[in-house]
């Protein structure tokens, strides 16, 4: 019951309102703020009374100015980068040692037999040799099966308007071709260019054709193509077979004071370098501290990279592939490797970075890679998340869904094989508009989120020949015993690579991010504002929320009492007549009962009297029902 009463009270006090009008309330708080500039309004004279109102609304309105820059600065999250230096016994990277050159060339020479027929046959037709020098007519005759899959062409341009596509192995062009120039003369002095072209499907008119400035260029890019089309339907286990084995590549191995081999190395396939080999990847076993800076203390390897066994059209460069990463992350080489040439001593000192990230809102970074919607296809490796991986695998899933294939160089996802020339004719022409579109690169790249903690190893590299000409003789007679037991030198200088990797030293650089904007800055620089401009604090605040709170009150109560007034006027317009009054409602009565009488109804002193103050039955709807605001407990005790 007394929880009744306490509700219908505070009911009360609610519909009574603040008991003032807004004029009252903004006097009141003028004369009570703890601000300075609204308490000379209402003291001051007329004049000064002007002033001190322009006065005062110019520092407000410069208040919320600076206050609404304060919390646009804090809301885009800046940050502020540090540099700190510290000083630890560091993990050892992990190593990834490749050849540029992924297969042995007697090991796929069958495979791509016809592919070199075709290309040795349309460099003499590019080159176009004096007649008698072609060595085509002695020559089997060619499978152009695979030239009509992809063609290179020649692009006449004497005429730039109407440019003449020729096909290399077309044996009688149109009239508007161009006569054939001088052997002597380049290809540039003959206005041709050289290109590949990429149709939707073999004799379809929808083609496009990738132009380059080299012919070099435009062979190695067709090469590629087609070696990639065949490669792709070879097993993966014959292709590991096919590649540089470890006991064959590593001849040489020392880290530190301990003798190391080649069955420290985890092998890998790359697509792009065939079977590489990682050193210290921590995969099966804890990652190797180096136990001081200086060359002393790094890793040493003698690599054989067998030059003379490179695919001829496929690998124009020659030396090793490497790379140095984090344990537990997929090397990417073709991005971030480096190359070791052949007959040289390599020295590589590495400086280390780390990076912290702030994540969000301050930066768009991932621990883990869980929150990005690209599924990671090179998880199957068990390695860590990288950006790479993820705008690898966002660019297979895309090729996937619009070639219905995926590229030989990067993972497949479940379900789906590799592109060839035989079982999807326009693989190559779906892939290169994929590539040199903006759009699906775009989504790609807004998908794919950077690390939030990374580990950067600064390079600085120096070279010198190696072994000198005064001990190549027995350093190759012992290299060449050691692999072969052979004594015979089955080596030379120009498959030979020594490699020296260490850190420079102990020092590490930690470049971190941290809040540019706290929520203690914003704070104190709101305040700031507010007292030097109004010298006002937080309780000036709070003064102000009160007004703003009185003010509703009493607006909603004058709503209440506007809709009540409104109410009473339509109905006082719907019977514009008064109500009776009490008298006359007796006399009604008693006329009503004398006309009954005289009817021959019962005596009017048999009749029951009415109620007292009981309107008669014809009344009843011009009752005008009295407006209840504090509802039926309203004669409730109140302050």
């Amino acid at each position: 019951m007394n929880l009744k009463k306490y509700f219908v009270r505070a009911l009360h006090r609610l519909q009574k309102g603040p008991g003032y009008t807004y004029k009252e309330l903004l006097v009141w708080y003028c004369d009570n703020t703890n601000t300075h500039g609204p308490k000379r309004i209402i003291k001051e004279g007329p004049k000064k009374k002007l002033i001190w109102f322009f006065l005062t609304l110019l520092f407000a309105s410069l208040v919320f100015w600076q206050w609404g820059i304060l919390i646009n600065t804090y809301l885009s999250y800046n940050v502020t980068s540090t540099l700190s230096i510290g000083f630890k016994t560091m993990k050892f990277p992990a190593v990834t040692v490749c050849n540029a050159n992924p297969f042995k060339y007697s090991e796929v020479k069958h495979l791509l037999k016809e592919l070199d027929r075709l290309i040795e046959a349309a460099l003499e037709r590019i080159l176009q040799p004096a007649p008698g020098n072609s060595s085509e007519n002695a020559s089997p005759p060619l499978d152009l099966r695979l030239w009509h899959q992809i063609p290179l062409v020649l692009i006449d341009e004497h005429d730039k308007d109407n440019p003449v596509i020729l096909d290399i192995f077309e044996s009688n062009h149109n009239q508007t071709a161009a006569p054939p120039a001088p052997a002597n003369t380049t290809l540039e002095e003959k206005k041709y260019k050289l290109a590949v072209k990429l149709c939707s499907h073999q004799g379809s008119d929808n083609c496009t054709y990738r132009n380059f400035t080299s012919a070099a260029q435009a062979v190695t890019e067709w090469y590629i193509l087609q070696s990639t089309s065949i490669l792709s339907k070879v097993p993966l286990q014959e292709r590991i077979r096919m590649g540089y084995q470890a006991e064959d590549m590593i001849l040489a191995c020392l880290y530190g004071a301990e003798p190391c081999n080649y069955k420290n190395f985890t092998q890998i396939y790359h697509p792009d370098h065939g079977n590489c080999y990682i050193f210290n990847w921590g995969m099966d076993e804890e990652a190797l501290n180096s136990s001081n800076p200086g060359a002393e203390f790094g890793l040493k390897l003698i690599l054989d990279i067998s030059q003379q066994d490179y695919i001829p059209y496929l690998s124009s460069a020659a030396g090793a592939r490497l790379m140095l990463h984090q344990q537990k992350s997929f090397p990417f080489l073709k991005d971030q490797g480096i190359y070791a040439m052949a007959g040289t001593e390599t020295s590589i000192g590495v400086l280390v970075d780390e990076l912290e990230r702030m994540g969000y809102p301050y930066s768009d970074c991932t621990n883990n890679g869980s929150d990005v919607p690209v599924k990671n296809l090179y998880s199957q490796y068990n390695t860590s998340y990288s950006i790479q991986a993820c705008l690898r695998s966002c660019f297979q899933n895309h090729m996937t869904e619009i070639c219905g294939c995926g590229h030989y160089m990067f993972p497949l996802p479940e379900g789906v094989n590799y592109c060839n020339n035989e079982d999807n004719p326009g693989w190559a022409y779906c892939y290169s508009s994929l590539r040199s579109s903006i759009t699906h690169r775009q989504i790609c790249i807004d998908s794919c989120k950077e690390t939030c903690n990374d580990t950067q190893y600064k390079m600085t590299i120096s070279m010198a020949d190696w072994p000198s000409e005064a001990s190549e003789d027995w350093i190759f007679h012992i290299l060449s015993y050691e692999r072969d037991m052979s004594t015979n030198v089955t080596l030379d200088r120009n498959g030979i690579i020594k490699l020296n990797i260490y850190f420079q030293e102990y020092n590490y650089r930690t470049i971190s991010e941290s809040a540019a904007t706290t929520i203690v800055w914003l704070l104190s620089s709101l305040g700031g504002q507010f007292g030097f401009w109004m010298g006002g604090s937080v309780l000036c605040l709070i003064e102000f929320g009160e007004i703003i709170i009185d003010s509703l009150w009493i607006t909603v109560i004058n709503v209440i009492s506007w809709c009540k007034g409104l109410k009473q006027k339509r109905a006082q317009a719907r019977y514009p007549d008064a109500p009776p009054t009490v008298s006359e409602l007796v006399e009604a009565h008693t006329n009503l009962g004398f006309q009954h009488e005289d009817a021959g109804a019962l005596p009017r002193d048999e009749a029951l009297p009415p109620e007292p103050g009981t309107p008669p039955p014809n009344y009843d709807s011009l009752r005008v029902q009295p407006l209840d605001v504090l509802g039926p407990d309203s004669d409730a005790e109140t302050e």
